[in-house]
């Protein structure tokens, strides 16, 4: 289930994400954790309840890029001290990375032998 997290407005949550606050890095990581192996196409991650304009914007991921989003959130991870997390987030990269090429080469096979 994604995180909530309530702002009073717009600026204080842009302010969040310059600083890297560790609350949405961790939303965000653990929710692709929990769904390395979904087939779903995108999944939701955060969901911001700013109340000066009496909104919720959900924050998703799409599959494809959840590489490169858990490489973007280890920094924080590592400022944190968080070195057990960032374990698992790097061979959480991995997989996913091993995976992707996997399925590259799956594909590369599939369209050769179409072509025959």
């Amino acid at each position: 289930m994604a995180t909530d997290i309530t702002v009073d407005n717009v600026e204080e949550f842009a302010k969040m994400v310059d600083k890297q606050d560790f609350r949405l890095s961790k939303a965000i990581v653990d929710q692709i954790l929990n769904n390395l192996t979904t087939n779903k196409k995108h999944i939701h991650v955060l969901s911001i309840n700013c109340i000066s304009e009496d909104s919720i914007y959900d924050i998703t991921v799409d599959r494809k890029h959840f590489a490169e989003t858990l490489e973007e959130h280890l920094p924080v991870y590592i400022r944190e001290e968080y070195y057990e997390d960032c374990r698992k987030i790097a061979d959480a990269i991995q997989q996913l990375k091993k995976k992707t090429i996997s399925e590259i080469i799956t594909k590369v096979s599939k369209s050769k032998s179409d072509d025959k």
